[in-house]
């Protein structure tokens, strides 16, 4: 397609000057050459051609096949120029080359008539209202040396009045049969208070091509392909690679040789760069825009197409973030190498799921390819994030071999509960009838599973091999080296005290000791020995109460703890690696958040969010553009614009099934075309005009075979036996009145004059349907073509002779009962989805009534295929929400047994996905299948962040507040972790070509994102700790007999340096110490300036620690 509008807005285009520069587009651009297989293609073999009719004469037949033009929707068809863009010739002894500039048929046909009988073919012509074809035409350019004397305007030199020649639009070479409307050509026009056309702002042609199918079939047997396997696929090939040559041409020309997208291909072609460059001065007023169905399909592929470099990108991000965010100063508790493989294992889970999914047959669209490898990704880093802290946090005294085990114990119930709910959503979201919602569902849905079982059974064997490393003192990462640091930290169990009382108003105690680390050189051991004193610590500063400080802190947050009073030299941790999200988030975040008017302010905020949001969910409009799925700024998007705002036509069909008799159902058939016909976007045929459709022409042929019986008849040219001295359409009806459709009895002359063709009611004979459909699809080819009826199973193919009069000549083998034909339609003025979705509407309603009459129909076309989802798109979207929703709910209820904190959990994602709606009003982003299918992916990312969250809270003691609190600390930094690597792998959205990414998909998903985190991290504790159900767990303490009377410490055990009249109220309480093992200082460690206290040695206590209950021993690792 050509559209060619003024640089300058507004300006008109009836001009035989712009006309002239469309000819030159367009002329350029069809004598495009491509070189495949060995063959060259121009447009004359591969276009369209509207039914070449069967000659007996083979040399006149040849001539025909040459010279038969395709068929090109032009402007320029309305003048003589319009024949230069047809390519065929013809050669004849003693003539010049026969075009079509140059072609006379009426002339022709007088001299060729002495040499070959053309009776049949001269009645074809005038049939078809071909005249003297293009020669009798006005010229654009009377000046021209090649306008034919025929033509009206040769004489007088006067150019043509251009609107007042396109005024009711313009004809191919038959008048009858090609006539294009002025909505077909004309864009932008405007006429004057009597309905004349005065000026118009585009002009539109359109090439036809064959179908892959059509072309295979017309070259199969040809010698020019005998040699090569000729097969459909490699007609396809062709066609596309003509079609990119087309468009690149065209484009090349329109902006004065502008460099093409990358979308296309280069082919050779034999047309002259410099020709396609210079066919449009530079300074041309006027601007050709091109487009193909290839194009389009190159779009939509390049659209949906896996960008292996986005996706590659966005892992190594999450890996290098991973690995990062993992790592420690202290190389024991370091955990990069744990990031790393597990962000590796959900790159394989994800790609295994996709790989099933294909297995299975579920088609891949631009959601899948788009959004489900950062989804999926992020939905299971989240998961590794959650089980690598709590791997690091396990309750103190674990035994190594227990350690996996007591980290899927405390998590793997959070783990289980996201991907259990996330599997069954989106299996429930399947059962939306949306295809694109539908396949997506399951593949997110077989991903997620891939996840859970990689997550589950494979990252533990992950965590204990790193555990294995730990232990053996080996680096992060680089595994194969020994850690240069061998400081260990110890937390040992909580204790009773010994003898001794606590000072009044210490409610909780900390004794940290120094301890030091020696191998014996004997038994390879390390032996830790304790000194024989420590000191009272008292607890830190706590922002919300002593309710919040406990003693299942980390190690980490009591050795970053500062003392005051401390003064000897010990081996410490820089100061900048102290602090974590944990810390930050019990220490600063926590006490923020808590706090009486930050929960109001919390409240309020979300409660205003919620309300622009519910606002910005009335803008929202739907509908999904080609103009917004293309680049901006490219070709292809200056076409569609252009043709949005001009030419806003859509060729669509009236599809009739089997299953019903259609030679008894003519007149439903015909009900159902004026019911369709009736619908305000149906473009109306001209009142001069027969209807467009395969029935009307049928019959009106049928008509004009009786009438010319009747006359032939009446003149007694034709008898009860003989019809040689008839009319060919005599002839025709003759045999055809013959035809009883009996197999014993096939004809009977005696219905000659007895019965008719068509009855007075305008039905065609139900005895004779399918033997006339028979000898219409071979009589009039112009007609069949130009019906599109597209027959199936087609009618047998049948040669008339008028001269032969045997009985097999006589008999007509009558076509087959079809199951398939079509009614083309043009739909016009759908600018906005709402015009669609009317147009859709009618034509269903239309459909409804005639299936009602029996008939079985369908419409079909680009707005029943893009549209077709609007219809009930926000209708199914809800649906499809509130089952994600209802589903979480119970997967929630029965996994938590709390149905109470399912119930906050799933408020939460309701506001999250309604807030998401909203903003997408205020970013105007319209709602299609693939923004619903991020909005019910939303209820799944928002799980990941309110889960781990409401289980932390149910599975601490303490107020609402404390509980609060705890959930935070524990899940603050996994949760914070999973979403920033989520965002990280996002970010590579943003370098898409298609804006429609960056919009629809970057944009949405981190909004997503963003409000997946606010919400989980601030609103839901807010909402705990007013609302929160009470504790599922009870804190056990192990009492002892003894506490009342504590026994005395034996010799050179841990002695309390407390004083003795200390009041006794307090001597039952549970302190945690916490024993620092120092090695000595490494060359460049950071150290504590030295104090003036003498330093305790261990050699002074060598005897007491080997009776020491604290003393630890282990192997010795290697040295040397």
């Amino acid at each position: 397609m050509l559209i060619q509008t003024p640089r300058q807005e507004g300006e008109n285009v009836l001009t035989p000057e712009a006309l002239g520069l469309h000819l030159q587009a367009a002329l350029t651009a069809s004598k495009v050459q491509v070189s495949l297989y060995g063959k060259s293609w121009d447009l004359n073999k591969i276009c369209y051609k509207s039914g070449i009719p069967l000659i007996e004469n083979g040399m006149i037949e040849r001539m025909i096949e040459k010279l038969f033009p395709c068929v090109i929707l032009t402007p320029l068809d309305c003048f003589w120029e319009g024949a230069k863009l047809q390519g065929g010739s013809a050669y004849l002894p003693g003539r010049p080359d026969i075009q079509w500039t140059n072609l006379d048929p009426e002339q022709l046909l007088e001299e060729l008539g002495p040499f070959a009988s053309l009776e049949g073919f001269r009645e074809l012509l005038d049939k078809a209202q071909v005249g003297q074809a293009y020669v009798g035409r006005p010229c654009l350019h009377p000046d021209d040396l090649h306008c034919p004397p025929s033509a009206p305007n040769h004489h007088s030199k006067q150019a043509p009045n251009v609107a007042q020649e396109l005024s009711g639009g313009c004809h191919g070479f038959s008048h009858k049969f090609m006539h294009w409307q002025e909505e077909l050509l004309l864009g932008g026009m405007a006429r004057d208070p009597q309905g004349q056309l005065l000026r118009a702002e585009a002009l539109q042609s359109t090439f036809l091509l064959m179908s892959p199918r059509q072309l295979y079939e017309h070259f199969r047997g040809d010698y020019q392909t005998h040699d090569i396997g000729w097969s459909e696929e490699q007609a396809g090939t062709v066609l596309q690679a003509w079609q990119r040559r087309f468009v690149q041409v065209s484009v090349r020309m329109g902006k004065g040789g502008a460099r093409g997208c990358s979308l296309l291909l280069p082919l050779r072609s034999t047309l002259s760069l410099q020709l396609a460059q210079e066919a449009l001065p530079q300074n041309s007023s006027q601007q050709i825009h091109a487009f193909s169905s290839t194009t389009l399909d190159d779009i939509l592929h390049a659209f949906s197409e896996v960008s292996a470099a986005r996706v590659v990108g966005g892992y190594l991000l999450m890996l290098a973030y991973a690995c990062v965010t993992m790592l420690r100063w202290d190389c024991a508790q370091s955990q990069g190498a744990v990031g790393l493989a597990g962000v590796l294992l959900v790159a394989l889970a994800v790609a295994s799921g996709l790989g099933l999914c294909a297995l299975l047959g579920i088609a891949f669209n631009a959601a899948t390819t788009q959004v489900l490898p950062f989804l999926a990704l992020g939905i299971g880093v989240d998961d590794i994030f959650l089980l690598a802290h709590a791997f690091t946090e396990a309750p103190p005294g674990t035994p190594l071999q227990e350690r996996t085990g007591e980290c899927l114990q405390r998590t793997g119930t959070s783990v289980a509960l996201t991907s259990i709910s996330h599997m069954v959503a989106f299996f429930m979201a399947a059962l939306v009838p949306i295809p694109a919602l539908r396949a997506f569902s399951l593949q997110a849905a077989i991903v997620v599973g891939c996840n859970f079982a990689a997550v589950m059974l494979v990252f533990p064997a992950v965590l204990s091999l790193d555990l294995h490393r730990r232990h053996c003192q080996r680096l992060d990462v680089l595994c194969c080296f020994s850690s240069p640091c061998s400081a260990r930290v110890i937390q040992i169990l909580p204790q009773e005290l010994g003898d001794g009382t606590v000072p009044v108003g210490i409610a909780h105690l900390t004794a940290t000791v120094q301890a030091f680390a020696h191998c014996e050189a004997g038994s390879q051991h390390v032996v830790t020995i304790l000194p024989p004193r420590a000191h009272l610590v008292p607890p830190p500063s706590d922002p919300l109460g002593s309710e919040l400080f406990s003693p299942g802190g980390s190690t980490r947050d009591l050795l970053g703890q500062e003392e005051g009073t401390r003064q000897k030299a010990t081996c410490s941790s820089l100061p900048c690696a102290r602090w974590n999200l944990a810390h930050f988030a019990r220490s600063q975040f926590a006490p923020l958040l808590l706090q009486s008017h930050s929960k109001a302010i919390v409240l309020v905020l979300f409660g205003a969010l919620l309300g622009l949001s519910l606002y910005g969910a009335t803008l929202v409009q739907d509908g999904l553009a080609l103009t917004d799925v293309v680049p901006r700024g490219t070709k292809e998007h200056a076409f569609l614009s252009a043709q949005l705002r001009y030419f806003s036509l859509y060729e669509v069909a009236l599809v009739t099934q089997g299953g019903f008799d259609y030679a008894h159902s003519q007149r439903a058939l015909f009900d159902l075309h004026q019911r369709f016909s009736s619908l305000k976007a149906v473009l109306p045929t001209p009142a001069t005009q027969a209807p467009r459709t395969w029935l009307h022409y049928y019959r009106n042929w049928l008509l004009g075979i009786q009438a010319a019986f009747d006359q032939d008849w009446a003149s007694g040219r034709i008898s009860r036996h003989s019809c040689r001295n008839g009319s060919e359409d005599g002839a025709l009806a003759y045999k055809l009145l013959l035809q009883t459709g009996d197999a014993q009895e096939p004809l009977d002359f005696s219905q000659l004059t007895t019965r008719k063709l068509v009855d007075k009611e305008g039905l065609i004979a139900p005895e004779l349907f399918y033997v006339g459909l028979t000898m219409w699809v071979s009589s009039d080819p112009l007609g069949l073509a130009a019906s599109q009826a597209n027959f199936y199973p087609p009618p047998p193919e049948w040669l008339h002779d008028k001269y032969d009069t045997t009985g097999e000549n006589l008999r007509i083998p009558a076509a087959q009962p079809l199951e398939f034909a079509q009614f083309p339609f043009l739909l016009r003025g759908l600018q906005k989805t709402a015009d669609f979705v009317e147009a859709i509407e009618g034509a269903r309603a239309a459909c409804a009534e005639a299936g009602q009459a029996g008939v079985r129909a369908y419409p079909s076309g680009s707005p029943f295929l893009f549209w077709e989802q609007y219809l009930g798109l926000r209708r199914y979207f809800l649906l499809a929400i509130c089952i994600l929703l209802v589903c979480t709910f119970l997967v929630c209820a029965l996994l938590l047994l709390n149905p109470w904190t399912a119930g906050l959990i799933v408020l939460v994602l309701a506001m999250m996905t309604v807030e998401l709606f909203g903003i997408m009003g205020f970013l105007g982003i319209k709602l299609s299948a693939i923004p619903v299918v991020i909005l019910v992916a939303s209820v799944g990312i928002g799980v990941e962040f309110t889960v781990h969250v409401a289980l932390g809270f149910l599975t601490t003691q303490g107020s609402r507040n404390l509980r609060a609190a705890h959930a935070l600390e524990r899940t603050f930094a996994p949760v914070t972790d999973g979403a920033v690597s989520t965002l990280l792998g996002l970010l590579m959205l943003a370098g898409s070509n298609f804006d429609f990414i960056i919009r629809y998909f970057f944009v949405v998903l981190t909004v997503l994102t963003l409000l997946g985190l606010l919400h989980g991290l601030v609103l839901l504790p807010v909402l705990l700790s007013i609302l929160g159900p009470p504790p599922e767990v009870v804190q056990m303490y192990k009492e002892s007999p003894e506490v009342l009377s504590p026994p005395a410490p034996r010799e050179g055990g841990l002695r309390w340096g407390l004083p003795p009249t200390l009041p006794q109220s307090f001597a039952r309480v549970t302190t945690s110490m916490t024993v620092a093992l120092h090695p000595p200082p490494l060359p460049g460690a950071y150290i504590h300036p030295a104090s003036d206290e003498p330093t305790w040695s261990p050699v002074a206590t060598s005897a007491a620690s080997g009776s020491s209950n604290l003393s630890s021993r282990g192997p010795c690792p290697a040295t040397g």
